[in-house]
């Protein structure tokens, strides 16, 4: 009969074989068994873009740092910039200064310490995106989380090409508050393949803040928790009725390609 954890003692006994344990993230979710884990560090498969299915998808969510592609991975970690790790592959999330005026949203990884790819054309318009967030499986499971104030420009310069099936398409009506937009990544080009906004709603229709605190990753779902200012919006996308100030602690399930939410709840909220 196999056994894996025989296995892979067998396995760790042959000197070809090598691994990595993951290095520590902000937040996990769905644990990886142990014998689970221990076969896939004896067969390597952590060292570089692959890991196995099961494995705890690691997020970061932080403040937004600066940076450009064509810093070395230990200048980017050196500033603090929100991170998500496998084995020897890091994806880091941030933004570069286009402009005196104007910053554009930005993400790169690293193999072994060598930029694979770095991509800086998220959102190009006026309007001052940031990148703040991650939650990656170390498989094909990768979301970047960004910041939107408004709408500038046509939709080919913005986030709007990747949110057109979200479940919130774009920015909405006003500008100013800073709202954040969800998009799904493939972690081995870097190119953004869905997405969605996710507002607030003042009582007059106009867009109000919302700030992702942190995410998860449960049963092919994206969990989100955020502040969400007056007023958090239901699955159906109308505003709650709210009572108290803001921001109202929200938490909101999205499907894995961004385009319904599942179901969503606010404190002081219904």
């Amino acid at each position: 009969m196999f056994h894996p954890l025989i296995s892979v003692r067998r396995l760790l006994r042959s000197p070809l074989i090598v691994g990595a344990l993951p290095a520590p993230s902000v937040t996990q979710s769905t644990p990886l068994k142990p014998w689970m884990a221990a076969g896939a560090i004896a067969l390597g498969l952590w060292g570089g873009a692959i890991a196995p299915a099961t494995a705890t998808a690691q997020s970061a969510v932080g403040r937004a740092v600066a940076f450009s592609c064509q810093e070395s991975q230990n200048s980017i970690r050196q500033k603090g910039a929100p991170v998500v790790a496998f084995g020897t592959s890091r994806i880091y999330i941030g933004y570069q200064q286009a402009s005196s005026t104007n910053k554009n949203p930005i993400m790169v990884r690293f193999n072994n310490g060598q930029r694979v790819w770095c991509r800086t054309n998220y959102e190009m318009s006026g309007d001052d995106g940031e990148g703040y967030g991650l939650l990656w499986n170390g498989g094909s499971v990768l979301y970047g989380v960004f910041s939107a104030t408004g709408t500038q420009g046509n939709s080919s310069q913005d986030y709007r090409r990747f949110t057109s099936q979200g479940w919130l398409s774009s920015y909405g009506n006003g500008g100013g508050p800073k709202a954040s937009v969800i998009l799904r990544i493939n972690p081995n080009t870097g190119v953004a393949n869905a997405g969605t906004f996710v507002t607030s709603q003042l009582s007059n229709g106009r867009t109000n803040s919302f700030i992702v605190r942190s995410l998860a990753w449960n049963n092919s779902r994206l969990v989100v928790q955020a502040n969400a200012w007056f007023s958090p919006r239901r699955p159906n996308r109308q505003p709650m009725n709210c009572s108290g100030s803001s921001p109202f602690d929200y938490r909101l399930v999205l499907t894995a390609n961004l385009r319904r939410v599942v179901t969503a709840s606010a404190d002081r909220c219904s």
